[in-house]
């Protein structure tokens, strides 16, 4: 095992010399972790005594979830991204930051045909499809291709001071050890085993995770940990042997217009909420058709402990209803998850405005909150939020 005594025991005022080796422990391999790993590393390029430790619970990073199944007559796919769809780049900073994986291909903008789809009381009515919205290059959304997947595959390959350890569970930081102000941390597994002695420890789990993290350890910001307020999300996949089994909803963007096909759809008065077309993205062609359904965060959460089979056949019946399909027309693939920790409900300000939590810093025993649930729920909230942590760490090192 890895020696990780330290180099230094030095109180809260005084900083890591260039001449100590930083150790930098990060728990989750999601994107938050990633980006914090990518710019803690471009931060400190010339600190060769930087060491980072990235513990990840399941056995791969990144999280832009992609579940596939092969037909096993013709050979090819249907996949389905069933966490993030997309994300944004709003800021300088972030569209600078995934600019090499743009001009690598990696990542494409994704210029959808949105619609607006509302169901139709009346028996036997297709639903009503209103176009909406073309996504373009004024508001890009992007794609990591060929998979949602692979982005985060790319990101952790290009780290280099960076060690990744997957099927870890970091246990709580006060079940084992005895943390002192400016003392490195020592971590240990749910097995008791210690996985180390670290000078910054940094959190990106969401907050339900983050809160038992840090449950009864002295966290100085630990009350603010669940003020954001995490929704659920149910996804529902399906899939069809070939287009001319698709259900007409999947293929008119307009009643009584001709067959123009949409990307996206925006649902109204109904359980679902978003519904993707999976192999109209950009490079993925070849693939058999399948489409993920999210449904509405809102109803998700109230029903977030219900028997899974059973919200499979409600949302089942909610998107037949959305699409019309028929039993010639009806999916060959169906599936279905739940995410507990899908959306962030932001916190209110004094002036009612939904506000941003931001990182949570305990400058005292250096430990960092952080996640997408710190910042607007989105991607580029792991990156606003991983660009804080580093300038938070890097006032304690002299480079």
């Amino acid at each position: 095992m890895t020696d990780y005594t330290t180099h230094n025991e030095q109180n809260n005022n005084t900083k890591l010399t260039a001449k100590s080796s930083s150790k930098i422990a990060i728990i989750g391999g999601g994107l938050s972790g990633l980006f914090t790993a990518t710019l803690l590393e471009r931060k400190f390029a010339q600190h060769s005594d930087l060491q980072i430790t990235l513990f990840e619970k399941s056995r791969g990073v990144g999280r832009l979830a992609t579940r596939y199944r092969c037909d096993t007559t013709t050979g090819k796919n249907w996949q389905w991204s069933f966490g993030a769809q997309f994300f944004t780049a709003k800021t300088d900073s972030f569209q600078q930051f995934i600019t090499p994986w743009l001009d690598s291909g990696l990542l494409q903008p994704w210029r959808a045909q949105v619609v607006s789809l509302s169901i139709v009381d009346e028996a036997g009515q297709p639903p009503h499809i209103k176009q909406r919205e073309q996504w373009g290059t004024e508001q890009a959304r992007y794609v990591s291709t060929p998979k949602m997947t692979s982005w985060g595959r790319a990101l952790a390959d290009q780290l280099q001071q960076t060690t990744m350890q997957f099927k870890i569970r970091v246990a709580p930081l006060a079940q084992y050890s005895n943390p002192q102000a400016g003392q490195p941390t020592e971590l240990f597994d749910d097995n008791g085993e210690s996985l180390g002695r670290f000078d910054w420890v940094i959190c990106t789990a969401p907050n339900g995770q983050a809160a038992e993290l840090m449950a009864d350890s002295g966290f100085t910001e630990h009350a603010k940990i669940l003020q954001p307020e995490m929704l659920a999300c149910y996804t529902l996949m399906l899939g069809w042997n070939d287009e001319s089994k698709l259900p007409d909803g999947l293929k008119s963007s307009n009643n009584n217009q001709g067959l123009k096909l949409w990307d996206v759809a925006y649902l109204q008065d109904s359980i679902l909420a978003k519904i993707f077309v999976e192999y109209h993205k950009p490079n993925h062609d070849g693939l058999l058709p399948s489409v993920t359904i999210h449904a509405d965060n809102d109803w998700s959460q109230q029903q977030v402990e219900q028997d899974i089979e059973e919200m499979t056949a409600r949302l089942l019946a909610a998107a037949k209803e959305a699409l019309s399909w028929s039993e010639q027309t009806a999916p060959s693939q169906i599936d279905c998850h739940r995410w507990r920790y899908a959306a962030t409900s932001m916190a209110l300000n004094d002036e009612g405005d939904e506000q941003p939590l931001g990182i949570l810093v305990d400058k005292a025993q250096r430990w960092i909150v952080s996640g997408d649930w710190c910042g607007r729920g989105n991607i580029e909230s792991c990156y606003q939020m991983a660009e804080e942590m580093v300038e938070v760490i890097a006032a304690t090192l002299e480079i």
